[in-house]
C-alpha cells in the first residue's frame, strides 16, 4: 500500500469514512481541492472566479457534497484556452500521489470544459481506505471531476479572495456570497428540467435562506438578461428589471412546476442526513421564499 501524503491525512480528518459512498465523496472532494491548488499555482485565478455548489461546500461549509468545479472568467474572452492549465493540475495531483488524466472537451459554446479521470481503487489505496471499501468499488472504476469555465459571463458581480490552507496554502478568487446566491437563483429560475429537477439547487436555496445570506439583485438581473431557458421555453418574456416582488412571482411559478419527489431523489445521494428532506413540499418552499433577504 502506498504511503499516504501527510497533507492528505490531515484533510481526511474531517470526513466520516465508515461507508464506501462516504469514502468516495471524501476522495472526490480532496481531489477537487488539489485541482484548485494546481490552478492557483498556474495563475488561473488572475483571470477567473470560483463559483457554484462546490465553492459553497469548500469555501463556506455547505453541508452537501458537490460533483463539479465551476468557474467564471472575470471578463469575457471567447479565446480563453483552458487546456493551458492542464499540466499544472496534473502536476499538483501527482505531487500528492494521485495518477490522473485530463480530457479537454472541444466546443463552440461559451462554456469550456475538462474532465479529470483517475482509477478509484488506486486512489482509495492512496488515502488508505479499508480493504473492504476498496473492493466495493472494484478494479477499473473511475473517479470523475468535471470543471467548466464560462467564457462569456454576465457581469455586475462582486468578488473576493479566499485563502485555503490545505493541502497547501493557496489563494483563489471567488464571488461574494450575495453574488453566488444570485447565480444559484438564476439556476433555480432558468434551468430547463428534462426528466428530473435539480434538487441540489433547491437544497442550496434553503441553505442560503437559513443562513440569512443576502441576494445580489444586480447580478441576478445581469444573468437573467443574458438567458433564462425555462421561461423562454414557456413563452414567457421576463421584465427587463427584476425587483423583489417580481422575483417572488417567478419563484412561485417554478415551485408550482416542481416535482418534489424527483427533486429529493436528485439531492439525497449528496447528503449524509437525508431526513432534512422530510420537510420538503411545495408549501414549504412557498413559505420560505418570503424570507429571502436582499442587498440594500
Amino acid at each position: 500500500m502506498p504511503n499516504m501524503h501527510p497533507a492528505i491525512a490531515k484533510m481526511l480528518e474531517k470526513y466520516d469514512l465508515s461507508t464506501a459512498d462516504k469514502t468516495y465523496e471524501a476522495l472526490r472532494e480532496i481531489l477537487q481541492e488539489i485541482v484548485l491548488l494546481g490552478l492557483s499555482r498556474a495563475g488561473f485565478f488572475d483571470h477567473a472566479l470560483f463559483y457554484g455548489g462546490t465553492a459553497l461546500r469548500i469555501l463556506h461549509g455547505l453541508d452537501r457534497f458537490s460533483e463539479d468545479l465551476d468557474f467564471s472568467l472575470i471578463a469575457p474572452n471567447e479565446n480563453f484556452d483552458l487546456s493551458v492549465y492542464a499540466d499544472a493540475v496534473i502536476e499538483a495531483l501527482h505531487s500528492f500521489g494521485f495518477e490522473v488524466t485530463i480530457q479537454m472537451k472541444n466546443t463552440e459554446s461559451n462554456i469550456k470544459s475538462a474532465f479529470l479521470k483517475g482509477n478509484t481503487s488506486q486512489h482509495l489505496l492512496n488515502i488508505e481506505a479499508p480493504d473492504d471499501i476498496v473492493k466495493t468499488f472494484g478494479q477499473g472504476r473511475l473517479v470523475k471531476i468535471k470543471f467548466e469555465v464560462d467564457t462569456q459571463p454576465p457581469l455586475d458581480f462582486e468578488s473576493e479572495k479566499k485563502t485555503l490552507l490545505v493541502p497547501s496554502p493557496f489563494t483563489i478568487n471567488t464571488m461574494t456570497l450575495p453574488s453566488l446566491f444570485a447565480g444559484k437563483m438564476h439556476a433555480i429560475l432558468c434551468r430547463n428540467w428534462s426528466t428530473r429537477p435539480k434538487g441540489r439547487d433547491w437544497y442550496d436555496l434553503v441553505w442560503y435562506i437559513a443562513h440569512e445570506y443576502e441576494l445580489d439583485l444586480g447580478h441576478l438581473n445581469a444573468r437573467l438578461q443574458q438567458n433564462c431557458t425555462w421561461f423562454q421555453n414557456k413563452g414567457i418574456v421576463l421584465k427587463k428589471e427584476i425587483d423583489k416582488e417580481y422575483l417572488l412571482e417567478l419563484l412561485q411559478l417554478r415551485i408550482k412546476d416542481l416535482d418534489i419527489s424527483m427533486a429529493k431523489r436528485d439531492v439525497e445521494v449528496f447528503l449524509s442526513d437525508k431526513s432534512v428532506l422530510d420537510f420538503w413540499s411545495k408549501e414549504f418552499f412557498m413559505e420560505i421564499i418570503e424570507q429571502i433577504q436582499f442587498l440594500p
